[in-house]
């Protein structure tokens, strides 16, 4: 693909993939931060319990002063819903495909292993084996492939009833666990990714229902056609791969029972303890996640149903077409210049109605072109007028951090009460909200009782706060100012 070509593929997937508009936003890491916490320990997670949790870190961060906002945590949670970065079902929240190639594209900068170690190459050298066994049309080609594959097993077993046991190095146990892991953390991935096809056919459906015209028949037909494309993409077709691997109890048995050994040994101590959770619970998960997708196409098919038989499809496309048929009515009389008020013989066979006249309605035609000629032309200036210098004016909190180390340094030890009678507050609750950020960057002690302070604001008004007494001291702060997380 040429340059221009590369160039206009990006660029549709940067307005279309969520994933990338989740890495995009001007708050990602918060937002990946909380993503990846609320689902460390459970694939699913009440809307209610998360919205507590969200509130709490936002009052958190704001007292660290690492992320203001005066957005609410269920404004938040919802924004993030219609994003595509969390979805919601039952009042209970999962990750979804977009938040989870974000995350796995994170974790990869700092879990990232050589692309040519041998525990690659060995996995590629048997899907090429394993390939060209099956796609063969020579039987004697494919029988001398098995062959030889057969005896390097033999001779592997022959070397193990010798006595020959061979162990791998440290660094090719650390490569092959790390491979395990890895290659088990897509496999989530591709159930998020089933579930968003079903909600794209779900979607395609009904705007066919209502844009096409079509019968409940040729409804029922284009279902049957999609769920079969449905399966034989690659998301849906490793869910029937697992589907079928979660009817086989021996081969689920079997993996279960590898895990925990693998897990058991020395090995598992090259990976974190999250990671190894992952991988002890990795059924489980597979289970939960095959469950949800069962239920979302369950729930699909069901409401679909309900929609088709209902006639709702038909009614919205009626109503549709008669509201578009009356609104270029209204356009034609209006531009025919005919009397839009004028007295109509009209008579209706039907309850009481409310007439009115079509320029009343809101029709879809182009504006009235702007009358500019009014408008003067202003030029630009440089320089900033007092009200705007004015409403600049912020209280800086590593200034009131340097006067609060400097006044300690010369003092001694003393609360903000005493700070406040060396610097009197002038700039009202901001300024004394800055001295209590100082307090606790600084870790200061925090006593039983409060105290008392009398300040004033921009305007000269007086007036008095109460807050919790903080017992500073020019020891808590750090050498460097610099460090403090203001």
């Amino acid at each position: 693909m040429s340059f221009h070509g590369l160039q206009a593929k990006f660029n549709r997937l940067l307005g279309e993939s969520a994933a990338w508009k989740l890495l995009r936003a001007d708050n990602a890491p918060y937002i990946l931060a909380f993503i990846a916490d609320l689902f460390s320990e459970e694939s699913e997670v009440l809307f209610g319990q998360a919205r507590v949790r969200l509130d709490a870190e936002i009052d958190r961060s704001r007292e660290l002063g690492v992320w203001q906002t005066e957005t609410t945590a269920n404004t938040y949670l919802n924004q993030w819903i219609a994003s595509g970065w969390l979805r919601e079902m039952d009042d209970t929240l999962t990750k979804t495909d977009a938040s989870e190639t974000a995350l796995r594209f994170c974790r990869s900068l700092e879990e990232r292993t050589a692309g040519t170690t041998a525990s690659h190459l060995r996995i590629v050298q048997e899907a090429v084996r394993d390939l060209a066994v099956a796609i063969s049309p020579n039987v004697d080609e494919r029988v001398a492939l098995l062959e030889h594959k057969k005896a390097e097993l033999e001779r592997q077993i022959a070397a193990l009833r010798a006595g020959v046991v061979s162990e791998l190095s440290e660094q090719q146990k650390r490569e092959r666990i790390r491979e395990v892991y890895q290659l088990a953390s897509v496999l989530t991935g591709d159930f998020r990714r089933v579930e968003d096809d079903i909600r794209q056919l779900d979607k395609a459906l009904r705007i066919q229902l209502i844009e096409g015209g079509a019968t409940r028949g040729d409804v029922l037909l284009s279902v049957m056609e999609k769920e079969a494309l449905l399966s034989s993409t690659d998301a849906g077709s490793a869910f029937e791969g697992f589907f079928q691997l979660l009817c086989d109890q021996n081969r689920q048995t079997e993996l279960r029972d590898q895990l925990r050994g693998i897990l058991s040994q020395p090995i598992a101590q090259q990976l974190s303890r999250t990671q190894q959770q992952f991988l002890a619970h990795l059924m489980r998960e597979l289970g939960r996640e095959s469950e949800r997708v069962f239920q979302v196409r369950r729930r699909t098919e069901e409401s679909l149903r309900a929609y088709v038989e209902s006639g709702a499809a038909s009614e919205n496309r009626a109503v549709d077409q008669l509201l578009a048929k009356l609104e270029r009515v209204a356009v034609a009389l209006r531009d025919g210049g005919i009397d839009l008020r004028a007295d109509t013989a009209l008579s209706l066979p039907v309850g009481p109605l409310e007439l009115s006249s079509p320029e009343t309605l809101r029709l879809r035609s182009p504006d009235e072109k702007l009358d500019t000629r009014g408008v003067e032309v202003k030029k630009n200036t440089r320089e900033l007028s007092e009200h705007v210098l004015e409403s600049l004016e912020t209280v800086q909190v590593r200034e009131v951090a340097e006067n609060t180390f400097r006044t300690l340094t010369a003092k001694g030890p003393m609360t903000i009460a005493g700070l406040v009678t060396h610097h009197p507050v002038t700039a009202g609750l901001e300024e004394l909200v800055a001295y209590v950020r100082v307090a606790k960057s600084v870790s200061a002690a925090k006593l039983e009782d409060v105290e008392r302070v009398q300040l004033s604001d921009k305007n000269g008004v007086q007036f008095h706060a109460t807050l919790p007494t903080y017992m500073l001291s020019a020891e808590l702060f750090p050498a460097d100012l610099d460090e403090l997380v203001l």
